[in-house]
């Protein structure tokens, strides 16, 4: 088994360090002589594992100050009402989405099974970014029944926010009915819109929500990344 190099691990050790609380935003981190001391490394080692945290958007270097940490994880509530722009905003960040692609085709065997449709039923699927403060956290999936909602795909070009889309195509309110979560690896094309390396840990996702009449409305998978959002689990 391949071993791992030890600049990932440096990094690894740092960003897990970060994401406790060790150090909060702003704070500056050790010397490399520090850090290279510490691991029993060179600089050059300890160079590249700051490189890699920062190109994850978790530090960033000031020319002859040294390296500052940027951010730390965001807490994101999951319960019955989870609101991507709410929940960001509770937690002083800038929430924003960025939509990649959008089509409708014929739904999967486990789509119609999580959204109760008939074979041959289409559904509306959606890949997007979810950003805060600008910094990606989180590529989504979200699937809707095309019947039930003809016009979400307009609706949700229009304004970019699913709940308000939802809204306009006559669903005012919605809830999470299931959720499923699970560490994964994130592949090339999840690091590259995460800014992450590829392999780094991210926590996937999925959920079904209903409609006030219990009936599913879209059925979501989500890989966050991890070391950017701390899942929490919330009482209904």
């Amino acid at each position: 088994m391949p071993r791992t190099p030890i600049w990932r691990s440096i990094a690894d050790t740092l960003g897990a360090e970060i994401a406790d609380g060790q150090y909060g935003p702003g704070d500056k981190l050790p010397t490399e002589a520090a850090l290279a001391a510490r691991f029993g490394v060179n600089r050059h080692t300890v160079r590249h594992a700051l490189a890699a945290l920062a190109e994850r958007g978790v530090v960033h270097a000031r020319r002859g100050a040294g390296v500052f940490v940027t951010q730390v994880p965001t807490d994101y509530p999951i319960g019955k009402r989870v609101r991507f722009h709410q929940n960001l905003s509770s937690a002083g960040r800038v929430p924003t989405k960025r939509l990649l692609a959008m089509q409708t085709r014929a739904a999967s065997p486990t789509e119609r099974t999580l959204l109760d449709l008939e074979e041959g039923a289409e559904v509306h699927v959606v890949e997007g970014l979810s950003l805060a403060d600008d910094l990606p956290v989180a590529v989504f999936t979200s699937v809707f029944p095309a019947a039930r909602l003809p016009d979400l795909p307009a609706h949700l070009g229009a304004v970019g926010s699913v709940t308000e889309a939802l809204r306009r195509s006559g669903v005012p309110d919605y809830t999470r009915a299931s959720t499923r979560l699970k560490a994964k690896l994130a592949t090339a094309t999840q690091a590259l819109h995460l800014q992450v390396r590829e392999g780094a840990p991210v926590l996937f996702s999925t959920s079904v929500n209903v409609d006030s009449e219990g009936r599913p409305v879209e059925f979501g998978s989500t890989w966050f990344a991890g070391d950017r959002i701390t899942l929490t689990l919330e009482g209904d």
